[in-house]
């Protein structure tokens, strides 16, 4: 019997994009989305009920992969679990209504890392720009591969950067709603820290994040974020050195600051 030389079907990814009063920035959000060249992709807009043009923009640019649900909901990790639950693809991302790709081979590479079934997620680099100027670059988070005890020196990947299989999300939960600012971060703990998911760091630029988001947008939020940080690290049983986790924390952003202009 001779055998089946077929190549593997390449993974599919559920892309999805929360947003809320967006008219500002959804279109070049969307537009970055389209311009991908890996084409394999659903992509799902959970909105939240905006009261101004966003959903007139999305209608603007249709897509056949394209899924829009609008309705009120209880915030953006809400909205993102809702997304999570309409995802049908192999691979789920997010890629909110302040960010764009870097590029239009983003998710080509993304799916390229994932096409190996010895990982069950990846994530990369991501640049901060100007919220009045795209086009400046302010901070370059560059991330690195993950080794048990990051998570307590206040590491964390970049959570647009950030892709895991549907059966993650499926074995280990989705986001926890308990924590408001930081869910991200908790559930990536969740994931690397405490399942120990198996990942492949991405030594590139993925996304573009705008500053100014919620948890970022003033220095209660940060303060109130990294608390949560610290509350998720003792729920999960991780003991830290609060010394430590805000000394490590203070120097990578510093050198996030000093690689803008890489």
């Amino acid at each position: 019997m001779a055998a089946n030389t077929a190549d593997p079907r390449p993974p599919r990814i559920s892309l999805i994009t929360v947003c809320w009063n967006a008219e500002r920035t959804i279109a070049d959000t969307l537009r970055s989305i389209d311009t991908q060249t890996y084409r394999d992709f659903e992509h799902i807009i959970i909105d939240g009920g905006s009261s101004d043009s966003t959903l007139a923009i999305i209608a603007s640019a249709p897509a056949e992969n394209r899924r829009v649900v609008s309705g009120r909901d209880g915030g953006i990790y809400e909205a993102m679990n809702k997304g999570i639950g309409l995802a049908s693809g192999d691979i789920i991302g997010f890629l909110n209504a302040d960010d764009t790709f870097e590029s239009s081979g983003s998710l080509e590479t993304v799916a390229a890392a994932l096409d190996d079934e010895a990982y069950d997620g990846c994530y990369g680099d991501l640049i901060y720009v100007s919220n009045q100027h795209p086009d400046r670059t302010v901070r370059y988070w560059k991330s690195c591969a993950f080794e048990p005890g990051f998570f307590r020196r206040g590491w964390c990947p970049p959570h647009p950067t950030f892709y895991v299989r549907r059966r993650i999300y499926d074995r280990f939960g989705t986001f926890d709603l308990r924590y408001r600012l930081a869910a991200d971060v908790e559930l990536m703990m969740r994931f690397l820290e405490v399942a120990r998911i198996r990942t492949v760091y991405i030594p590139r630029v993925l996304v573009r994040m705008r500053l100014g988001g919620a948890t970022n947008k003033n220095v209660q939020n940060i303060s109130r974020q990294n608390k949560e940080v610290l509350r998720a690290l003792a729920d999960h049983g991780l003991r830290v050195s609060i010394l430590m986790f805000w000394a490590s924390k203070l120097v990578n952003r510093l050198g996030q600051f000093v690689k803008r202009n890489r």
